[in-house]
């Protein structure tokens, strides 16, 4: 196992594996997945490893994956026309009630605003070692918090996968407080998907036959967390993940996908793949809308 710290290379082998010691060598460096990346590894460490290999029956699903797809809803007109906002509606039950995943098109935020997101994001990760580590922190009370995977040091397997990420309301940090590379489409962002959000919560009352100001009268739209992903090419891709199973703990996630994709979700026992699509967000319902509903 290589791990780059600086200028020097730890290695380690299966024989005198310390997990514990070697995850702290390795968050030590500050500089995540994207520095093992950077300083040419060729294996993985032992500690991105995931424990357990896909089953027969895993590997069947992922094989079927591409027999299906997630809905995509078209928002165009659910203002104007009631009969055509009634058919969105019905789309965003169903889709909920059958996926928990959807996606939207024609959703009211500009194609520039998104690739500008996907570039701000692409940009912070590509600043130059030093200044990211001054970013790089587990303190969860930081404005804003760089590091990889947030839970480093309890999960069987740390993905493949670095994150930075900040509380955008209702309290949202000062602008100084925020990467200067990407500090105004942060912003910006932030200020269109809270309108979306918004919009997205009056058809989900209307879906659950309720009056539509309903959700966003009870404060499910106060609340924004930006999570910004990079996912580094994996020299060893069969042994780790980017992201293993798991549920979102909120209301709903809006995904803005790159053109990689990689994204995938559970359906009727098998893994379908969610293809990016140009201009399109994804959906993603949180248990906190399902344990309310």
């Amino acid at each position: 196992m290589e791990i780059t710290e600086n200028k020097e290379v730890l290695v380690t082998t299966k024989f005198d594996y310390d997990r514990a010691s070697e995850l702290r060598a390795f968050d030590d460096t500050k500089d995540g997945v994207k520095g093992l990346v950077d300083a040419g590894v060729t294996k993985i460490p032992l500690i991105f490893h995931f424990p357990h290999p896909l089953n027969e029956s895993e590997s069947d699903s992922a094989s079927n994956s591409t027999k299906l797809s997630v809905p995509s809803i078209d928002l165009v007109g659910i203002d104007e026309d009631p009969s055509r906002r009634k058919m969105v509606v019905e789309k965003i039950r169903e889709a909920s009630e059958t996926w928990g995943f959807f996606q939207v098109v024609n959703h009211g935020i500009p194609v520039s605003v998104l690739e500008d997101m996907k570039n701000g994001v692409h940009s912070f990760y590509e600043q130059d070692p030093e200044v990211k580590r001054e970013l790089y922190t587990r303190d969860p009370l930081r404005p804003l918090v760089y590091n990889s995977n947030f839970d480093l040091y309890s999960s069987p397997a740390a993905n493949w996968r670095d994150t930075f990420y900040c509380f955008m309301a209702p309290h949202p940090p000062k602008p100084q407080d925020l990467p200067s590379v990407c500090r105004d489409i942060l912003l910006e962002y932030t200020k269109q998907v809270m309108k979306l959000g918004s919009v997205l919560f009056e058809l989900l009352s209307e879906a659950l036959g309720l009056n539509p100001n309903h959700l966003n009268d009870i404060g499910c739209n106060e609340g924004l967390l930006v999570a910004c992903h990079c996912y580094p090419r994996c020299p060893e891709p069969e042994l780790t993940m980017g992201a293993t199973k798991h549920t979102d703990d909120d209301f709903f996630t809006v995904l803005l996908q790159d053109h990689i994709g990689g994204l995938q979700v559970l359906h009727e026992n098998r893994w379908v793949d969610v293809s990016p699509v140009p201009g399109a967000l994804v959906i993603n319902i949180g248990d906190l809308l399902q344990s309310g509903g």
